[in-house]
């Protein structure tokens, strides 16, 4: 071990000043580095006790000869840690060295600290070791003959040592040995770390606790441990994040077992603590798009006492909204079941009865599917069902009646870095839904899909250019006998601002106006930071809806571009957007659209 020499004062080479302020009762604190750089002064600057209690307002003379005294570990630590391993240290209080305070005569004031530090010469590493290794360990590059002798770099090489082991089965690994030499002479410093794998194994039970309510059997099935597998670390991250995910639980903590068993397999144990089983929320809401929303849900979490979810939801939309839009009403249940047919399969089975008043249609209709979920990761999951579908809707055609077969298929990837405020990544979604027309309609299928990127740059990722492609199709009927849920339309703010909601469709040879087949919308948006709070975005949206299966010449047009500002919270940014028709003949005027979250 290497213990610093503190001395009262030194010849200054190379000195960097900092924080000479007054705090409080006019207490100053000042910083003087010999050598080193900037980045080694800040270092300092941010493991300093005596900084940090007055820029809290702290002066106490007996709080500042503790901090004081403690400053000349944290140095020192923060020296070891950049590589330098001889440094003198020097913290006065009014003059007078802090470590030789006593703790019972402190002084009844404290006008000026001086924290004085020569970090002496920079070591390298000499030898630099870590056995015996896993096969393709990747050791981090730092840790090599010649490079900076940096402690973190040396505790990173032995994690990424045993990390390997235990990728490969072997659970227990450990650090047996360890060997830290330093040379002053040659500023070199010589690590030697010695590993015992232990054995290969391979997992036992899940040990359950914590439990009241959900089944042990069942907590088993959700986590989906791999019960006489290889042992890896990886499933047992899996584990914890299944049953997080089922909703149950409030806390999960999965950890292995402190001895293997004798058959060469190691129990993993699980402390867990259930949410409360039932929940109750209500909702409201005001927007420009939607008018005023009400809303309210019942949620039980363990209905059968395997972790099954009921939720039961009603909404009613576009209250006092106006114009062509009356008011929406929906009630919805939903039963999901985790951890069926495997561990990362969920079953589902739900129902909804609608009622809407759009600009082009009046719906009420009646749905009921079942199907599962798989989750293949957490970025990447699919849905799969078979459903029916009654509507009766009124439109410019008629008043009709369907009674559809739906095979509903779904897939998302979202590898974007943050949901409400992304800045790098893209988010994939594709809803297919092949149906059956049992009254009403034929045979088809709608397809949908939603793309979108994004890429920052500049300094500090202050600009940020996204970019959103949505595509729609029904395939295999007509217009005149497709659901009117089904069809497309373009305008709002899910589609082309500036232009009002759902104003863009297709009008038949009679004059009546519907729906189209085919949708195609584009949207493009710079946003820049201004501040830490502030973001101004400008955008462009633009949306074409064709009575064909697919877009194409025949289909009508329309665009909208604008400006809009965003404040962060907590929550995500707060976005207000601005936006006037800039292409078509559909809207006029200047649209506003208030929500929380980026637009895309």
């Amino acid at each position: 071990m290497i213990y610093p020499r503190i001395r009262d004062a030194f010849s200054a080479a190379f000195i960097f000043l900092f924080s000479s302020f007054s705090v409080g009762a006019d207490t100053r604190i000042g910083l003087s580095v010999s050598g080193g750089d900037g980045d080694l002064r800040d270092e300092i600057i941010a493991v300093l006790s005596t900084r940090s209690l007055l820029l809290e307002g702290e002066t106490d003379p007996q709080g500042l000869v503790a901090a004081a005294q403690a400053d000349y570990r944290h140095i020192v630590a923060a020296l070891y840690g950049e590589g330098y391993y001889g440094p003198t240290v020097s913290i006065r209080l009014d003059g007078r060295e802090a470590a030789q305070m006593s703790p019972f005569a402190v002084p009844p004031r404290v006008d000026q600290i001086n924290v004085i530090v020569n970090p002496g010469p920079l070591f390298r590493f000499g030898r630099a070791e870590v056995a015996p290794l896993a096969p393709r360990t990747a050791l981090p590059p730092g840790f090599r003959t010649g490079e900076p002798a940096r402690v973190p770099v040396i505790e990173e090489a032995g994690v990424a040592a045993i990390d390997r082991w235990r990728e490969l089965g072997f659970a227990k690994t450990e650090a047996t040995s360890q060997r830290i030499t330093a040379t002053h002479p040659a500023r070199r410093l010589d690590v030697s770390v010695g590993l015992n794998p232990g054995r290969k194994l391979r997992f036992g039970n899940l040990v359950v606790s914590g439990n009241e309510r959900v089944r042990t059997d069942r907590i088993v099935e959700i986590a989906g441990l791999p019960r006489g597998e290889t042992f890896h670390p990886d499933e047992v991250a899996k584990a914890s994040t299944r049953l997080q995910r089922s909703g149950a639980f409030r806390s999960v903590t999965l950890s292995e077992a402190e001895r293997a068993n004798p058959d060469g397999t190691l129990d993993i144990e699980a402390s867990l603590v259930e949410a409360k089983r039932r929940r109750l929320g209500f909702g409201a809401e005001v927007t420009t798009l939607e008018g005023a929303t009400l809303s309210a849900f019942w949620l039980h979490r363990n209905l059968l006492g395997g972790a099954e979810r009921l939720r039961f939801d009603g909404e009613i939309s576009n209250i006092g909204l106006g114009g062509d839009n009356g008011v929406d009403y929906r009630l919805s249940v939903l039963f999901g079941r985790p951890g069926t047919f495997n561990a990362d399969t969920d079953l589902y089975i739900r129902a909804a009865l609608e009622h809407e008043d759009e600009p082009l249609y009046l719906s009420q209709s009646f749905e009921i599917e079942a199907g599962v979920t798989r989750i293949v990761n957490e970025e990447y999951k699919f849905q799969a069902g078979l459903g029916l579908l009654y509507s009766h809707t009124e439109d410019d055609i008629g008043i009709r009646d369907f009674t559809l077969l739906t095979l509903p298929f779904s897939g998302t990837l979202d590898r974007r870095d943050n949901d409400l405020d992304p800045k790098n990544g893209y988010f994939f979604n594709v809803d297919f839904t092949p149906f059956v027309g049992l009254s009403g309609s034929g045979n088809g299928a709608r397809l949908y899909a939603d793309a979108r990127g994004y890429r920052s740059f500049g300094a500090e990722e202050r600009i940020t250019l996204a970019g959103r492609l949505q595509l729609g199709s029904v395939m295999g009927t007509d217009v005149t006998n497709t659901v009117p849920d089904f069809l497309f339309y373009s305008g709002g703010g899910g589609t082309v601002r500036g232009q009002p909601y759902q104003s863009l469709g297709v009008t038949l040879p009679g004059g009546e106006e519907i729906g189209g087949r085919s949708f195609l919308g584009a949207s493009v948006e710079v946003r820049g930071a201004v501040s830490e709070k502030i973001q101004v975005v400008g955008f462009y949206d633009f949306g074409l809806i064709s009575a064909e299966s697919w877009p194409g010449e025949e289909g009508e047009s329309h665009a909208g571009a604008g400006l809009g500002i965003r404040y962060q919270t907590g929550l995500g940014p707060i976005r207000l957007d601005v936006a006037t028709p800039v292409g078509g003949d559909t809207g006029d005027g200047v649209e506003l659209y208030i929500g929380i979250g980026q637009a895309f």
